[in-house]
């Protein structure tokens, strides 16, 4: 069996990353993932069970001092204008994209944890499509934070992929 070893080279000296060192790698994202995932799920039920004059309270309460000191505090009236043309419909949107999403990282994550076959390229795939619909909405947003999420996530997917490869060359021959 071939085996990668990837040199880091650090002030203190020169670290290898060898297959054990990767497929621990490779859990703690797959479970970052899944914190993620479940993050997003609680997000959206949240949404989902909160009014919208609730929100528009809420931003409120937390851009007052803000904007009391300064009126024209960037951040304080992004988010407090953001809070009240929140409507209904974009509320329902976020929150089913967030629970819907959310289920089907977990579900994949629960597959790569227990080893199914199948969900290694099912999670790549799903990844990918990910990956694509964040680039797209970064050309609308210019969010730095999708930017960061999408580097993880092609960190991931190599990690996916080279998992995937060792699991196929360990499967016996049918």
């Amino acid at each position: 069996m071939t085996t990668y070893t990837i040199p880091i080279v650090l002030p203190g000296g020169e670290v290898i990353l060898n297959e054990q060192r990767l497929h621990q790698i490779f859990q703690l994202s797959i479970l970052a993932k899944g914190v993620h995932a479940l993050a997003e799920c609680v997000g959206g039920v949240a949404l989902w069970l909160v009014s919208n004059d609730a929100i528009t309270r809420f931003a409120r309460s937390i851009t007052h001092l803000e904007l009391i000191e300064d009126p024209r505090d960037f951040l304080a009236t992004h988010l407090l204008t953001f809070a009240q043309n929140f409507s209904v419909e974009t509320r329902h949107f976020y929150a089913f994209y967030l629970v819907s999403h959310g289920v089907v990282k977990l579900f994949l994550v629960a597959a790569l944890l227990r080893n199914k076959l199948w969900a290694y390229p099912a999670s790549l795939v799903v990844m990918a499509l990910f990956i694509v619909y964040q680039l797209y909405r970064f050309s609308y947003t210019h969010s730095w934070g999708l930017i960061a999420l999408t580097v993880f996530d092609v960190i991931v997917i190599w990690l996916i992929w080279h998992e995937y490869k060792l699991v196929m060359r360990r499967r016996p021959a049918t």
